[in-house]
Order: C-alpha cells, then structure tokens, then sequence
C-alpha cells in the first residue's frame, strides 16, 4: 500500500481513498457531541457581525448605495457554494471541510495548497475581527464608563492603508479576545457551541434593534444615483465576502456532529438564509440613515453602527445597547472561526503534512489542546500588531479559493465515485457548481494586486514546506491498513 517512491509529479496528483472507519479510536478522534441548531448557530455565528459591525465603513464608500448589490452578489457566490458544501459535507463529513474534499477528489497538491489558503483565510479572519472588536470593546468603555484605553494598548504601531503614524504600540483588547476564545475552545466543542448560540441570539437581537432605529430615519436622498458608483460593486463584493466564511466553518465540525449526513447541510443552509437576509437588512438601514460620504468618515470605521445609533436617536443609550451587542457577538464570531482553524489543521496532521502533535485529543476535554494553544498564540500575535486594513482582502482571496474548490471537488467525485451515498444533492447539476466557481473568480479578479502578491507568496511557502516536510511525512506514502486513512464517520454509531 505504499506510495513512498512515487516521484513529486505522481505524489501531487495521488488521491486520498474515500474509506469509512467503523471504530472510535480515543486520543486522536473528535467525539460527536453537536445538533443541528448548535451547527447552524455555529455558522450564523462565524458570519453574522464581521460583514456588518466592521465591513460597511469599508464597502459603502467603494460602491455607493450599489453596496447592496454587492451584498446580494456575495450572497449569490455563498449560496451557490453552500448547496456544493451541503452535498459534499453530507458524503463526506469530516473536520477537514475544503482540504479533505479536494484531497479526495483534485489530489495531494492541490490538497496543500488549498490547505494553505484555508489556514491564511481562517487565521487572517480571527485577527481582523479581532481587531474589529478592540475598537467596539473602546467604545463601550467610553459610553459605560467615561473612558477609553490609551491609544498605545489599543492600536497597532503600524501605519494603516494612510501612511500615517498611529501612535500605538499594541492592540491588547484583540490579544486578550483571543485568550479567551483559545480557553473556551479547550473547555469544549459543546460548550463552546452552547455559548455562541446564546450570543448569536444577542446579537440577532441588538441588530433587530438597528434595522427598526435606521429605518425609522429613512432619507430617499441616501439612495440618490443609485448606481453612481457601480465599477465599484464587484470590489466591495470581494471586502464583504470574507465575512460568508462562517458557511465554511459548519463543515469544519462535521466529525464533531450527530447524524452529520442530515444536520450538516440543514444547518448550512439554515444558516445562509439567516446571514444574507441580516446582511441586506442592515445595509439598507445603515444608508436610510446616514449619508454614502460618511461611512468614509473616521467616525464610521471605529463602532460604525453604534455611532449611527447615537447620531439618529440623540442619545447614547442605544449606541450602549448595539455596542454591548457587538462585543458579544463578534466574540462568537471569534470563537466559531478559531475553531474551524484548529480543526482544519487537525485534519492536515491526521494527513501527515504537519506535526501530528496538532491531532493529540485531551481525553479530559475531547479537544486538542495543543493545536489549540498554538493557533492562537500566532494569531493573537498577528492580532496585536497588524492593522485591520491588511487583513480584510486576505481573508476573501481565501475564501474564494475555498469555495470555487469545493465546486470543482463536486463535479470531480459526481463522475469519479457516482456510487458514493449524497443525503443531499445539489439541484441543477451541473449548473450549479459551475456558476460558483464563475461568480468566484469574477470577485476574485477584482482584488488588489498587493492582496494576490501577499497571498501567492503565503503559498509559494506553504509548498517549500510540503517540499521539506509535507512530502516525506504523508500518511499515504507508507500506510499498513485501510484504518489508517479512513474517515472518522462510525456509520453504524450514527442516528438514522
């Protein structure tokens, strides 16, 4: 069963065997604690509050009221994916979500470097919104209390998009955030789930709090030359699509689900319907509101909804109200996206390509710990001395990449293993998978060049190490048994 003398061309095109395990091997399996709504909690979670606390300041002033093209085109480019992740993950439900997929279908390299983009997508979405909520985390303080932290514990030392000095030093609120996500997440997959169904209602709440304020200030002039600044709806597209990267973050706890088969794609979809109705609600409140010019104001990229709460109403109690709300809820956002980064490197190690240090489970906690710690120790780093203004577009390109392989992974595994049980198949095929992979590479050629220089350098990198480490280390190249390259689904251990 060996492939270890296979030369680098075959080695990059071998496919993982599609082989489902029959047995719970403890200390290097997830056990399966989660339900439908806990999952679909989850991706509501991971989505809704990183487009909308923080993207509008970025989307608006691009776009124009056209924004909410851009929305419902992000929308589009998610829902279309999310009926491919449903099919895929109802076949193939394991931790690996992207990664696992384009390993059994497209190969070994494509595998890595999918892998690659993931991580950077997952990593870079943590820090941002990280980043994002330090300046929330601020603006409570001062609406509560009087005050706000020094600017040198709340910003990074490096210059913004501007050039400009920023007097800080360290972002300490984005730093902290992480700390307590990272102790969560090693309490538990349960209870981390429990907690961010109950923020996700928070959050749910408090932006039902905005829709009905924004639109009780309704100006039809906000919405004048409507399509004014239209050569800029597919860029905005590209900011706000990183924040559709909860859908993805479902699939990455499919090993940790009961009956993954029917709850994966009922809570993906579950989850999309939810995120794109919020979304396009808010946008459409937040410019009834407030002019186009002023979400480019400093004003509104620091706590920009809170500001328009207080800006309509007069009075600081209900930008308190959205502020709390939005501390709340980013952290769920925080949370549920620092868990799929963890379990996606999770499912790399059970592959070989990385120390398999990152796949030891506690067998007091059920998680892994180890992988846990170090992720977030990076991503804190990143956190506390990165501005936001280089994360955003990063975390899209990842996405994108994340999305369009999955589509192509589902026409691949159609005509590749038709004999494979799909619970759920996705309509119109193969109309479907196409059109994602279409609208993708239409929002992926509309990012700046620095974002596509950043990320092809990350992957050039990231295959340097498959090269050194990777390669040699693959679980395919020396295994005894058909176990050892199986997939932890148990199908007799799961409810019909």
């Amino acid at each position: 069963m060996s492939d270890q003398r296979l030369g680098l061309g075959a080695q990059l095109l071998r496919r993982k065997p599609i082989i489902f395990q029959h047995h719970f091997h403890p200390g290097t399996e997830l056990p399966r604690k989660l339900g439908t709504f806990q999952l679909m909690m989850f991706g509501v979670g991971a989505t809704v509050g990183t487009g909308i606390f923080f993207v509008l300041s970025e989307a608006i002033p691009v776009a124009g009221p056209a924004v909410i093209i851009s929305f419902l085109l992000a929308g589009l480019a998610a829902g279309l994916s999310a009926l491919c992740y449903a099919e895929l993950s109802s076949s193939i439900p394991v931790s690996g979500s992207t990664y696992s997929f384009s390993y059994h279908a497209l190969g070994e390299g494509v595998a890595v470097l999918v892998g690659g983009c993931v991580l950077l997508e997952y990593g870079l979405a943590v820090s941002a919104v990280a980043v994002g909520w330090s300046g929330y985390f601020n603006e409570l303080l001062r609406l509560l209390f009087g005050f706000q932290l020094p600017t040198e514990l709340s910003i990074s030392f490096i210059p913004g998009d501007d050039g400009v000095a920023t007097g800080g030093i360290v972002n300490l609120p984005a730093i902290v955030l992480v700390a307590l996500c990272m102790l969560l997440l090693i309490r538990g997959a349960s209870e981390s789930a429990t907690i961010n169904a109950i923020m996700v209602c928070i959050k749910l709440g408090v932006l039902a709090l905005f829709i009905v304020i924004g639109l009780s200030a309704f100006n039809a002039d906000h919405f004048d030359n409507f399509f004014g600044q239209a050569a800029g709806i597919s860029g905005a597209a590209g900011v706000i699509f990183f924040s559709f990267i909860g859908l993805d973050a479902v699939a990455t706890a499919g090993e940790e689900v009961r009956n993954p088969q029917k709850a994966i794609p009922r809570a993906i979809i579950g989850a999309l319907l939810i995120v794109t109705t919020v979304y396009v609600l808010v946008c459409i409140a937040g410019l009834a509101a407030m002019p186009v010019e002023w979400f480019a104001t400093p004003e509104a990229g620091e706590a920009g909804l809170a500001k328009v709460m207080e800006l309509v109403t007069g009075t600081p109690i209900w930008a308190t109200i959205l502020s709390a709300g939005a501390v709340i809820s980013v952290f769920s956002v925080t949370l549920v996206t620092l868990y799929g980064q963890t379990r996606i490197l999770f499912s790399i190690s059970r592959d070989g390509m990385v120390s398999r240090k990152f796949l030891a489970v506690s067998p007091k906690h059920g998680t892994p710990v180890y992988n846990t710690v170090v992720v977030s120790i990076l991503v804190a780093l990143v956190a506390g001395f990165v501005p936001s203004d280089y994360l955003w577009d990063s975390v899209s390109f990842g996405t994108l990449v994340a999305f369009s392989v999955v589509a192509i992974s589902l026409i691949v595994l159609r005509r590749r293993h038709p004999e494979l049980e799909r619970p759920f198949k996705v309509p119109l095929y193969p109309v479907v998978p196409i059109l994602t992979v279409a609208v993708c590479i239409y929002v992926l050629v509309s990012l700046r060049p620095i974002t596509w220089i950043i990320c092809l350098t990350w992957l050039a990198v990231v295959f340097v190490f498959y090269l050194a480490y990777g390669r040699r280390h693959a679980v395919l190249n020396d295994y005894t048994s058909e176990e050892e390259i199986s997939e932890p689904i148990h199908p007799e251990l799961e409810e019909r």
